[in-house]
């Protein structure tokens, strides 16, 4: 069990952490991007072009923060952030559909493009929260083992590692629920845009390896405390630490 006392900087990886949560998914999945990349067609063919929900540019970025608290202050303080960013999350998707639905106002013209930015639907909303939160603990729990497993060495293998089973576990919530025979994406584009986000999402981490080691390290010795969870409950439906 974690022992409570004070951080300086956990507050603010905490609010870092359900900034960027929050922003990803309310910029970013209205849009669908597309990019030509003939260095990846040149593996498959499918790969020539890639298209994906423009929040895969940041999403991840809520990961390498979630990386970083367990790695630094253990599972059971993750937990809580992580629970926190769902209620964030939930919060701003319900006042987004409650804003959408306010009868807007004789001169106001902009209704058809705020519900096109905002208005998600039930659907697409509760796919997000429901693949958020497993796939953030699954990205905790495994990277806080396999400190544990690897004696606190090789970062990188559990940096990386945990966010290839936690960012899996997402994508293969979120998409599929969210958009299979909905219309708005069409199906044999589905699985496409989803190995796209998935290698982009695990390509992000990769790229923020040294940054994420040079923050952990300060991080360590700026709050002197690097947490083992030896002997952690690893119930996500509690809040003790």
């Amino acid at each position: 069990m974690a022992v409570n006392r004070p951080f300086r900087y956990f507050d603010f990886v905490m609010v870092a952490f359900v900034t960027v949560l929050v922003c990803s998914n309310l910029i970013g999945p209205a849009k669908i991007a597309q990019l030509e990349t003939p260095w990846l067609g040149s593996l498959h063919p499918a790969l020539a072009t890639l298209e994906f929900g423009a929040g895969v540019l940041f999403f991840p970025i809520s990961y390498v923060f979630g990386d970083i608290l367990t790695e630094v202050y253990g599972y059971a303080r993750s937990r809580r952030v992580i629970w926190s960013g769902f209620v964030a999350l939930a919060f701003a998707s319900i006042m987004a559909w409650v804003i959408v639905i306010l009868p807007p106002a004789p001169y106001w013209h902009n209704q058809a493009a705020y519900e096109i930015a905002f208005g998600s639907t039930w659907r697409i909303a509760l796919a997000s929260l429901v693949a958020f939160l497993c796939g953030e603990f699954v990205n905790s729990i495994v990277l806080a083992k396999m400190k544990v497993w690897t004696a606190g060495r090789w970062l990188w293998t559990r940096t990386i590692g945990s966010t290839i089973f936690g960012e899996g576990v997402d994508s293969l919530l979120f998409y599929p629920f969210a958009f299979y025979a909905s219309g708005i994406i069409p199906d044999d584009k589905l699985l496409p845009i989803m190995l796209a986000q998935y290698i982009t999402k695990v390509g992000v981490e990769v790229l923020f390896t040294p940054i994420t080691y040079k923050i952990v390290r300060w991080l360590k010795r700026e709050e002197r405390e690097d947490y083992y969870d030896r002997n952690t409950d690893f119930n996500p439906f509690t809040l003790k630490t």
